[in-house]
């Protein structure tokens, strides 16, 4: 495993990373800094949590000019949250170089402001929501972002899912010819490959994710929710763990807010963070769940991408997103630094498709439910339930089948089993009559005795 130290780093660089406790890269950033190092074109896939933030921020801060007045990388965030997360990041940079300069561009905050702030100085390193950037940009022409030559399109699959590419697409286009860019990601949808086909050069693909994936220290439990709904069988659980913190992942933002409020009903106090949010609600929830404030946090998938919540002892996942790899980067918000962590996969009959295909992914599903104070432990998942008369049944045709594989083969052997199997089945079609005619008949002498005794007859 290689270290920082391996990467010949300028003595400011190594002071940031010092400032940041990094004692080694994480996966994401031993793979993707060398070639950003050297100016190459990088998509790096891996999930939230992972390093992706600093794999690009310490080629940056190695590359920035800081005698020039100019802004010479931009990073662009699919939402406000996360690029002031990012922000938060790249500020200690300043630390290290006081002359280093980063700002935060996010609808929200003052236009006018940012506006003036520009007009006297432009910032090194430009971070912000796409649509706010190319504001500045094209329509005030104030952020001179035409001079950079580096470009971070962060949670780029969340950024094409919220439509935001063309913004991108507005001002990428724009700006330096032999424009580096750098886009990452916790999956790559068809659908953004053109964009980026259009950008990149030659691009370098890194993908982390087995070690999210296949994980020991995670435990997959599906809890069967039978006739309930998803909110109610949380309630049906919660006595039976202690999490520290529990992240819930809803499908969809009308159901993370159907699942928030049945649980506060209960007496659950939950933050939530997903696109029904009013801007200022967004604003208290992530205060919340940055001071910890609540055990539960109920989110969307796209909403928490980016999110970096501590301490998730147990992720609860109501039923199965379409994408499955979702499915695998919920569970791998928990298990992380060594620590275990657990898994609930709540699911109802539809999902069936989605846990098998799971399995054949390599994820071991324990089964379980929680009923009278106690976890109990269910027939593994898909093995389904077999009477002792139909296990006989197949002994019987398993020894048509066995008898010949010592024997000298005859013509006529595949007919002869073939009928075989058929008398043991036809044997058994009659067995099954003569048992229901006597269950019948008991019943009729019943009946009869009933009514005899009430004087019907």
């Amino acid at each position: 495993m290689k270290k920082f130290e391996d990467f010949n780093l300028k003595e400011y660089t190594k002071r940031f990373i010092a400032i940041n406790h990094f004692t080694q890269p994480t996966p994401i950033q031993e793979e993707t800094i060398p070639s950003a190092l050297r100016g190459k074109d990088i998509i790096g896939l891996s999930a939230t949590g992972s390093g992706k933030t600093h794999a690009y921020l310490i080629p940056i801060l190695e590359r920035i000019n800081v005698e020039a007045d100019s802004c010479q990388a931009v990073i662009t965030a699919p939402t406000r949250e996360l690029a002031a997360q990012i922000y938060e990041m790249a500020k200690v940079m300043h630390d290290v170089d006081e002359r280093i300069r980063v700002s935060l561009y996010v609808g929200g905050q003052d236009r006018d402001k940012d506006i003036e702030k520009l007009k006297k100085q432009q910032p090194h390193i430009a971070i912000g929501t796409p649509g706010r950037i190319k504001d500045l940009f094209l329509n005030a022409g104030e952020l001179r972002i035409d001079k950079a030559s580096i470009l971070v399109v962060d949670e780029a699959d969340m950024t094409l899912e919220y439509g935001f590419l063309d913004e991108i697409d507005a001002f990428a286009g724009r700006m330096q010819e032999d424009l580096q860019m750098m886009a990452f990601s916790a999956t790559m949808p068809d659908q953004l490959k053109p964009f980026l086909k259009k950008y990149m050069h030659h691009p370098v693909t890194f993908q982390i994710g087995e070690a999210v994936r296949f994980n020991p220290d995670i435990t997959h439990v599906l809890i069967p929710c039978y006739h309930h709904t998803f909110a109610e069988t949380i309630n049906s659980i919660l006595p039976g763990f202690q999490p520290y913190v529990c992240l819930i992942f809803a499908n969809t933002r009308k159901e993370a807010a159907s699942i928030a409020e049945e649980l506060r009903k209960t007496g659950v106090s939950v933050s939530e963070i997903h696109g029904d949010l009013t801007s200022r609600q967004r604003k208290q929830s992530m205060k919340s769940i940055a001071a910890a404030e609540n055990t539960y946090v109920v989110a969307t998938d796209l909403a928490a991408r980016g999110i970096d919540i501590a301490e998730v002892t147990h992720v609860i996942s109501c039923g199965f997103p379409s994408d499955l790899e979702y499915y695998v980067h919920r569970a791998g918000r928990t298990g992380r630094a060594g620590s275990k962590g657990t898994c609930f996969a709540l699911y109802h009959e539809e999902d069936d498709a989605a846990i098998r295909s799971l399995q054949k992914r390599g994820i071991k599903f324990e089964h379980r439910r929680f009923k009278n104070g106690n976890w109990v432990d269910l027939r593994g998942y898909g093995i389904k339930f077999q009477r002792k008369e139909d296990t006989e049944l197949d002994r019987k045709i398993a020894m048509v089948y066995n008898n010949k594989k010592n024997t000298k083969v005859k013509p006529g052997y595949k007919k002869k089993r073939k009928n075989a199997i058929a008398r043991i089945y036809q044997k058994k079609k009659r067995e099954m009559i003569r048992s229901k005619i006597r269950e019948e008949k008991k019943a009729m002498y019943k009946e009869r005795a009933r009514r005899e005794r009430e004087g019907l007859e």
